[in-house]
C-alpha cells in the first residue's frame, strides 16, 4: 500500500470519528434533501432504463446494507454519507421508485451516464440528463403543492448537485468517437459552454425552491484507471492534460458560485473542491488498481469477486471511487478541514445560513 494512501485511510478514519456525533442525530439538520447528478451519486434510477449504464448486480453494493441497488460502488455514495451527516434516518429514495409520501423528505434524481448536456453518454443508451432531472423535480414539487399546499419548506432543504464528469469522459474526451465537442471547442471554450448551461439549470432549480445548493467540482479524472489505460501519462502518475481540462471547468464553476450568490441574494450556492480533497497529497497519492475484475472498459464483471480488502483501493471499478474515497469526500464536504475544501461554506454551515 502506498504510504500516502495509508495516510488517507488514517485521516478519513479520524474524520469519521470526529464527525460521528452528527450521524443519525435525533433532529435532521434540514427538512429535506434532494440529490442531482450522475453515477457518482445515482441510487438506482437507471435500473429500469434501456441502457448499459447499470450497476444493479454484484459485486456492486457488496458493502451496502441493501446489497446491489444500482449504486456504482461497493457501498455508500458520497451523497448517502452526507445524508447521514445531515441526520436523515433513511437513504434518500431514487425518483424511479419514490412515493408521493416520501417526496417531502427528499428524492435522488441522479442517473449514471447523465450530464449537463443532453447528448453526453448517449452511446451507451438511455440516461437522465440534468435537464430531465429538473423536469422530474418539477413534477415532485407540483405533487407536493397539491398535497401540502405550502411548499416554502423547500427553501430550507439541502440540494446537492454532482454532475459534469460525463460531459468530459463520455463526450469531450472521446475525441471524435460519437461526439464532436473535442473538435469544436478548446478546453476553456468548452468549460464556458458547460458553465453557461449549468447556470441556466441552477436558476431553474432556484425557481423550483432551491436556496441551499452544494455544487461538487469534478475530480481529476486524468487519474482514474479508465483514463490511464486510454492515454499516455508521459511517465507521470496521471494524464496531465486531462486534469488541466478539468481544472478549467472547476475554475469556472467556482466563479459561477460567486455570480449566483451575487445575483440571488436570498440563496446560497457553494463549491465543493472534490479534486482538492481527493488529491490533497498529490496525484501519486491515490494511484491504485480497481477493486473488481473488469468487463470491457470500466464496469465490474457480473458476480465477480472483488478485492477482499477494499480499504486499500481508491477505485472500485475503472471510473468510480470506493466507499472509503467517498467517506473522505463526504466528510470534508460536510465539514471542511482545509480552507480550500469548500467555498464559501461547507455543507454543515450551509444548513445554518
Amino acid at each position: 500500500m502506498d504510504v500516502d494512501f495509508g495516510k488517507l485511510v488514517f485521516v478519513t478514519a479520524l474524520l469519521l470519528l470526529h464527525f460521528g456525533k452528527y450521524v443519525g442525530s435525533d433532529e435532521p439538520q434540514a427538512p429535506c434533501y434532494f440529490i442531482f447528478g450522475d453515477s457518482l451519486v445515482d441510487g438506482g434510477n437507471n435500473n429500469h432504463l434501456e441502457t448499459k449504464w447499470k450497476a444493479n448486480y454484484l459485486p456492486y453494493g457488496i458493502d451496502f446494507p441493501q446489497s446491489y441497488t444500482g449504486r456504482f460502488i461497493n457501498g455508500r455514495t458520497s451523497a448517502d454519507i452526507i445524508g447521514q451527516f445531515l441526520g436523515i434516518d433513511d437513504f434518500i429514495p431514487s425518483y424511479a421508485i419514490a412515493t408521493i409520501d416520501e417526496f417531502s423528505k427528499g428524492v435522488n434524481y441522479a442517473s449514471g451516464g447523465g450530464g449537463l448536456r443532453e447528448e453526453s453518454g448517449h452511446h451507451n443508451g438511455d440516461r437522465v440528463s440534468l435537464d430531465r432531472q429538473l423536469l422530474n423535480h418539477n413534477s415532485t414539487v407540483s405533487s407536493l403543492s397539491r398535497v401540502a399546499k405550502n411548499t416554502t419548506f423547500l427553501k430550507e432543504c439541502i440540494y446537492v448537485v454532482n454532475i459534469g464528469s460525463n460531459d468530459y469522459i463520455n463526450n469531450y474526451l472521446m475525441l471524435g468517437k460519437y461526439y464532436n465537442t473535442g473538435q469544436i471547442y478548446s478546453k476553456d471554450e468548452y468549460a464556458e459552454v458547460l458553465t453557461h448551461q449549468y447556470s441556466q439549470q441552477l436558476r431553474t432549480l432556484y425557481n423550483l425552491g432551491g436556496r441551499k445548493t452544494a455544487l461538487f467540482g469534478l475530480s481529476h479524472i486524468g487519474c482514474i484507471p479508465y483514463m490511464l489505460k486510454r492515454f499516455s501519462t508521459d511517465g507521470k502518475p496521471c494524464v496531465g492534460w486531462i486534469n488541466d481540462v478539468i481544472d478549467a471547468f472547476n475554475y469556472k464553476l467556482k466563479a459561477l458560485v460567486d455570480e449566483l450568490n451575487k445575483d440571488k441574494s436570498d440563496a446560497t450556492f457553494t463549491f465543493i473542491n472534490t479534486a482538492g480533497i481527493l488529491f490533497a497529497q498529490g496525484e501519486r497519492a491515490l494511484q491504485s488498481p480497481p477493486c473488481c475484475q473488469l468487463t470491457g472498459d470500466w464496469a465490474c464483471t457480473l458476480n465477480s469477486v472483488p478485492s477482499p480488502i477494499r480499504s486499500l483501493s481508491v477505485y472500485f471499478d475503472a471510473i468510480h471511487p470506493t466507499e472509503l474515497s467517498n467517506m473522505a469526500i463526504a466528510t470534508r464536504a460536510y465539514k471542511a478541514v482545509m480552507p480550500t475544501d469548500a467555498y464559501p461554506y461547507d455543507i454543515y454551515h450551509l444548513t445554518k445560513v
